[in-house]
Formats: structure tokens, sequence, C-alpha cells
């Protein structure tokens, strides 16, 4: 049971990006950041936007790549390289096509799944660290998620994504204490109200 050092959002840097659905990893940790008083500035050395700072009583570190999504190794590696991270105290949050809009799962481990900051990530550090999936839901047609994943979430979507991620922090304390099955269990079980 090793309690998190570090939170990773993943998204894409830049205006245009911020509110589409493939930065629902950055809203995660800025959401973060605001609640718990963590100013966020850039540090080259990760190529991210970096922070520290107690989270229910432990030390811990945010970074917001700034490489965009298909780069997100270049910063991620080097911070837990930097700072001897391991696997079992990394979390990474990240947009998910395989579940709907309102649907968020913990899962420790597995594939890349085709996401491309993941892709990224995992040939250097491994794939067994905790990832929070945050579901976007899929637009029907492999032809089409570039276009999704790059533009906002309708009106309802958003509602339904920002109450997953409300779930999320209701399990942020256990989360962070590395109480991962009971974390799991929050999260894994919510279900937007009828």
């Amino acid at each position: 049971m090793s309690p998190l050092k570090l939170i990773v959002g993943l998204g894409n840097p830049g205006q245009q990006y911020a509110q589409t659905r493939h930065n629902a990893g950055f809203w995660f940790v800025e959401q973060l950041a605001d609640k718990f008083n963590i100013d966020l500035s850039l540090d080259k050395k990760f190529h991210g936007l970096t922070g520290r700072g107690r989270i229910f009583d432990h030390d811990v570190r945010l970074l917001l790549p700034v490489t965009f999504m298909n780069k997100s190794g270049q910063s991620v590696v080097p911070m837990v390289n930097f700072y001897d991270i391991a696997n079992t105290q990394i979390l990474i949050a990240h947009d998910e096509l395989d579940i709907p809009a309102g649907s968020i799962k913990l899962k420790t481990g597995g594939g890349h799944g085709g996401h491309n900051g993941l892709r990224d990530i995992t040939p250097h550090i491994g794939n067994d660290f905790h990832r929070l999936r945050i579901g976007i839901g899929h637009p029907g047609h492999k032809s089409k998620v570039s276009g999704h994943v790059l533009s906002k979430p309708s009106p309802d979507d958003q509602v339904a994504i920002n109450s997953a991620l409300d779930a999320a922090h209701d399990a942020l304390s256990l989360l962070i204490s590395g109480d991962i099955e009971k974390a799991r269990n929050h999260i894994n079980g919510f279900k937007l109200p009828d």
C-alpha cells in the first residue's frame, strides 16, 4: 500500500485545446491544484507545469506535460527518474474513449489501449502504474476519433464528465494514502444519477 507521490494529467497545451475532451486528465489535476492551493509553474527540465503540495497530509507532486499528448513521455519519464518514483506511487489521469461520458474507472496496469499519451510513456517506465480513466465516449467509428477527442463535449456530456471527476475527488483521500482497492471500489462503482 504505497501512498501516491506523483499525479499526472494528460492533455494538450494551449488555449485552443483547454476545453477539449482530450484534456480531461488536465481538468482533474487542475482541480486538484486549485482545491489544495498548489501552484503549477513551468519546469523546463520536465517539459511540464509542475507543483508540489500537501494533499491529505501526503507530499504529492503534480505534473501537466506541455509536450502535446503523443510526446507525454518526454515529460513524465524524466520526472519519474529524477525523483525515483515507483510506478505504484504514480497516478496518471487521462481521457478514455472506451467508456461513456459520466463513467470513470481506476485501473492498475494493462496496455495503452491506443491512447497516444500512454503509448509514449509505457515503453520507458513500464505499465504497472495507476490510471484514472475519464470516460469521454466513442464517436462510433475510428475515422471520427481524432475530431471527437479534439472537440468540446456537449453541455450534457460536460456535466456528466464533471460528475465523474467529482466521484474521483470523493475517493481522493483513499487514493493518496495508497488504499487503491477501496478507492477503486468507490470510483468504479460511480453511476450518474437518473
